[in-house]
């Protein structure tokens, strides 16, 4: 039903079911990862009006395991990438393996899946950490940029003949500004992450 997939390793399909409605993947070595995705295999959907909360856990210094809600994955959002790296610190969190018997070893992580209804799942808080930044909201916050600076230039326009000459300044026309926000929204467009080469 589900699969997790960790960068440089194997894909998990063989979740350990630990309950009804818990899987659990281990994560050896889980020190030295940073995200994991989670996922299901679309071999078996969701019963009407279920998802699954997805939790991350990692033993403490007692060894004794710390579950933090990292998000949710459903019918409609099949897959869902998390950063875990920050959270290996942080306090845990209500969930529901508590009870549970699950055979662990000290440098093994799990990531839980519980089977909730949905409007369970609406009122769960994810841990704020968790969530991957995504290129949507750099796209976005760009775009306000650009629009900013080009309204902001264009605020002092004025045409040749309001010009009075001033040989200490220099001046840029309107449409050299205009033509390079119109290159770099293009360029935006076709990847986000031009500006890097």
């Amino acid at each position: 039903m589900f699969g997790c997939l960790v960068a440089g390793r194997l894909v998990q399909t063989a979740a350990q079911q630990v309950a009804e409605d818990k899987f659990v993947f281990d994560l050896p070595d889980y020190e030295n990862i940073n995200h994991v995705v989670v996922f299901m295999l679309g071999t078996i959907p969701f019963p009407e009006g279920m998802g699954g909360s997805v939790y991350f856990s990692y033993p403490d210094s007692s060894g004794m395991p710390v579950w933090q809600l990292l998000g949710f994955v459903t019918n409609g959002k099949p897959s869902a990438i998390f950063k875990i790296s920050g959270l290996k610190s942080g306090e845990g969190s209500q969930h529901p393996f508590g009870a549970m018997n699950i055979v662990r070893t000290p440098s093994v992580a799990q990531i839980g899946i519980s089977v909730e209804l949905l409007d369970s799942l609406a009122q769960q808080t994810p841990v704020g950490s968790a969530a991957v930044s995504s290129v949507d909201s750099f796209t976005q916050f760009t775009q306000k940029m650009l629009d900013n600076f080009y309204n902001f230039a264009s605020s002092f326009a004025v045409s040749q003949a309001q010009m009075t000459p001033s040989p200490s300044e220099m001046f840029i026309p309107a449409n050299v500004v205009l033509k390079w926000y119109e290159n770099f929204q293009r360029r935006l467009a076709q990847n986000p992450l031009f500006w890097k080469t």
